[in-house]
């Protein structure tokens, strides 16, 4: 049977588990998903801007290399998420024998973790679609 000292006593000592490289690490997992998904929403606004700039122009122009670099960034950082979640994981197993979701920032990182996978599938989805031919082609309107 466990007392109210003995339970104290365990809870601080899960508290200690905790450090400071472990809560920064756990971090780094949201924000490297929710930059992800940023960075492939911002392929279609480079997209349309390339649109809207040969309309003005009357002509058609050089694809912008800068959609490519942001339609690849999206999926890498979300893989990289998942990537440290799972490198967080085996430290917390390793240094305090716990599973990643018994420590708080285990956890936070494991349900962003989880909500990323649905992020990656629209990375991948951005990525596809920068590479894929515009069958529409952009309209340049009346250029005459």
């Amino acid at each position: 049977m466990e007392t109210s000292s003995s339970a104290a006593v365990s809870g601080a000592a899960q508290d200690r588990t905790v450090t400071s490289g472990m809560v920064l690490t756990a971090l780094l997992v949201p924000v490297m998903a929710v930059l992800g998904v940023v960075t492939s929403l911002r392929v279609e606004d480079v997209d349309m801007d390339w649109v809207h700039r040969q309309q003005a122009a009357c002509r058609h122009m050089p694809f912008p290399k800068m959609e490519y670099v942001l339609a690849w960034s999206g999926p890498l950082l979300g893989l990289a998420a998942m990537t440290v979640c799972r490198l967080l994981g085996r430290w917390i197993r390793r240094r305090c024998g716990l599973r990643l979701r018994d420590t708080w920032p285990g956890l936070l990182a494991f349900v962003c973790a989880m909500f990323n996978v649905l992020a990656i599938l629209l990375e991948l989805f951005m990525l596809w679609t920068t590479y894929s031919p515009d069958v529409s082609m952009p309209i340049l309107g009346d250029c005459g």
